[in-house]
């Protein structure tokens, strides 16, 4: 039995609803049984049982917990060696990599110097990969280019504030970097809590941009350095962000979106839109203010 998101449970699935947000996918949901409070429960289907609780990200981080119990801090991977380079005959590696088990690397893929990759992470065809990298629970797509210093696949930044000591929320998905991405260097990619982690086809990271747990990029987007995503925020296909701007969580930013450097995005975004501003308005408004 696995916890998986409303949208992706199976009939062996455990669930969790803890947002009107999510009304869709809790009414569609095939999970067994979900984690949720009184008034959401009714919107769930009479085929899923309901745990009603008070609080229910604290008891899903306790349920994670007991069925991933080492989700919760980026413990060493304690199967790492140096590459076996008959097994990795076309692909070329620098000084001090080291890999963990059942590390799958596509052919004419360049590893750089002080790279950690660890178990079961899948590197595709002709990437580029620059050194001083740590990447673990990722699956990377073909041509894809990761510049120095970026950290791929590690826990999210989540926890359920106590009185004494804070409840950890373990992180139990990936991160899914598709074909002909290119992330410059110093970017931060967490791993999914529960959900995956996505970038689309085609898309361009600059340097330090933060990608929170669970938030999808879709294809043929451009976003500029400093540039922060909240966690589960969705951005949709040819979007193009300007330089430290920042997109809060669980929001929804439509395609062929453009949204201006330093910009604060506090809601969702339809298609097409030109957006500028803390909090973010229309473009044609923002210099409407700004001439005043």
């Amino acid at each position: 039995m696995n916890i998986r998101t409303l949208e992706k449970s199976t009939k062996k699935d455990i669930s969790f609803f803890d947002s009107i947000k999510y009304k869709k996918d809790a009414e569609k949901t095939k999970a067994i049984c979900c984690i949720t409070n009184d008034k959401l429960s009714k919107f769930l289907p009479q085929s899923c049982e309901k745990i009603v609780v008070t609080n229910v990200l604290f008891e899903l981080a306790k349920t994670l917990k007991i069925l991933y119990p080492l989700a919760d801090i980026d413990y060493l991977d304690p199967n790492l060696k140096k590459p076996n380079i008959s097994k990795f005959s076309k692909v070329k590696f620098g000084n001090n990599v080291l890999l963990g088990k059942n590390v799958k690397i596509g052919k004419n893929t360049q590893i750089g110097n002080n790279v950690v990759i660890e178990t079961n992470v899948i590197i595709g065809n002709n990437c580029t990969l620059g050194s001083n990298l740590h990447v673990k629970n990722t699956i990377i797509g073909d041509n894809v280019v990761i510049q120095s210093g970026c950290n791929i696949g590690l826990k999210g930044f989540g926890f359920i504030p106590l009185k004494n000591k804070n409840l950890k929320m373990p992180h139990i998905g990936k991160v899914v970097i598709n074909d002909n991405v290119e992330i410059a260097s110093g970017c931060t990619i967490d791993r999914g809590s529960v959900d995956d982690t996505i970038i689309g086809k085609n898309t361009y990271l600059d340097n330090q941009v933060h990608v929170a747990h669970n938030v999808k990029i879709g294809d043929n987007c451009m976003i500029a350095g400093q540039v922060g995503f909240a966690g589960s925020s969705t951005i949709g296909n040819n979007v193009s962000i300007g330089g430290q701007a920042g997109v809060s969580g669980h929001l929804k930013v439509g395609n062929n979106v453009k949204i201006g450097g330093g910009s604060g995005v506090i809601k969702n975004i339809e298609d097409n839109a030109i957006v500028m501003g803390y909090p973010a308005i229309p473009f044609k408004d923002f210099i409407k203010n700004w001439k005043k």
